[in-house]
């Protein structure tokens, strides 16, 4: 019988080895494995290079990832933030290395290894720094540069529900860059608050088949969230902060993206 499910969150990302390529999934705080990622610095690889649309917000989750000095190099699009201290720090440092990528090429690249394309032609960053040392054409009077897929080693995905077979599905804009990583990499390692009976979730609001799973682990409802809203996250030392500004952001500024999909 087909049974994906870990007992917990140091046995789903076991294995995990010194030098690997690790994509996170997440938009901020939404859709980030927190779990995974606290059981990964628990769990000692070093050397990693990280996938991420950003670099940490913070200092939980990734941020927290980064301060243990475990993350030789960070490929993203969006690494600098008003709460991005930790990313800043090493950066300046000379304690990390910064792969910049543009959001749209970050996704299509992480979305062709998954799909097995070999490469592809985009108009975005031609012409800038970006795009020095590639190959470029003219395509029907307009310039484009080759950006290669970004395959990984390991995924760690951030997702709602599953079964044990693997099938995901994701809680609004936390779905982000999880389908897409989920498929791109050779070993994916998804958790979610709940896992469910085979045949519970509906097959039409399945978005990552069970297919491209390799691990589920259920970590219950997010530290973070109270009854669905964002209400703050606990640092290394597991302080809480932000609980009473955020349930106060009604309007919702810096952490609209966390409290409505997270």
């Amino acid at each position: 019988m087909i049974d994906k499910v870990r007992a917990d969150a140091a046995a789903a990302v076991s294995g995990i080895e010194d030098g690997a390529t690790v994509m996170i999934s997440g938009f901020g705080r939404a859709g980030q494995p927190v779990e995974l990622i606290d059981a990964l610095i628990d769990q000692g690889a070093s050397e990693l290079t990280i996938v991420n649309n950003n670099a940490g917000n913070g200092d939980v989750g990734l941020a927290r990832l980064l301060a243990s000095k475990r993350v030789r190099k960070i490929i993203c699009s969006f690494p600098r933030q008003v709460d991005s201290w930790v990313f800043d720090g090493l950066y300046r440092a000379g304690e990390i290395e910064l792969e910049l990528v543009p959001q749209g090429n970050l996704a299509e690249r992480i979305r062709a290894a998954g799909s097995g394309i070999g490469g592809f032609f985009t108009p975005t960053g031609f012409g800038t720094p970006l795009a020095e040392g590639k190959e470029t054409r003219t395509i029907d009077g307009r310039d484009y540069v080759l950006e290669y897929p970004i395959h990984a080693d390991y995924a760690l995905v951030g997702g709602y529900l599953a079964d044990r077979l693997g099938n995901v599905v994701y809680r609004k804009t936390s779905r982000n860059f999880g389908p897409i990583m989920a498929a791109a990499a050779r070993t994916s390692i998804v958790q979610v608050d709940e896992v469910v009976d085979v045949g519970a979730l509906d097959p039409e609001a399945i978005v990552t088949p069970g297919i491209f799973v390799d691990r589920v682990v259920a970590v219950g409802e997010r530290r973070w969230l109270e009854n669905g809203a964002f209400v703050g996250a606990d640092d290394a030392e597991g302080n809480r902060h932000g609980a009473d500004d955020d349930r106060n952001d009604a309007e919702g500024d810096r952490n609209d993206s966390g409290r409505a999909s997270a």
